[in-house]
């Protein structure tokens, strides 16, 4: 069984027993997540629309951390424009636990 959540703008497939990285979100590790935007449910049979309109994803968090450096660079030529920026963008990675159809 898999469910298609949806969470920070972007939307993931997950089974139970999965570990994801999603944006971040708030808690500490071992905290209790629920996902109450479940797009669609699929095992036997698709559900999607009114058939998933009282599902939910049971999750917990496991670690929160920033990912690697993303280096930004702008230059524009003949002008000595040079702009150099970084960035490490904060994620939560969660265990689903339980898929509530």
């Amino acid at each position: 069984m898999y469910a298609i959540i949806a969470t920070g703008g972007r939307q993931y497939k997950v089974s139970e027993g999965d570990v994801i990285k999603v944006q971040k979100l708030a808690g500490d590790p071992d905290t209790a997540v629920k996902f109450d935007e479940v797009l669609a449910i699929g095992g036997d049979s698709l559900k999607v629309g009114d058939d998933v309109k009282n599902a939910s994803v049971d999750a917990q968090i496991v670690e929160q951390g920033r990912d690697k450096k993303v280096i930004v660079y702008r230059y524009k030529p003949k002008t000595g424009y040079h702009k150099k920026n970084g960035h490490r963008q904060p994620y939560t990675k969660v265990k689903i636990e339980k898929i509530n159809a």
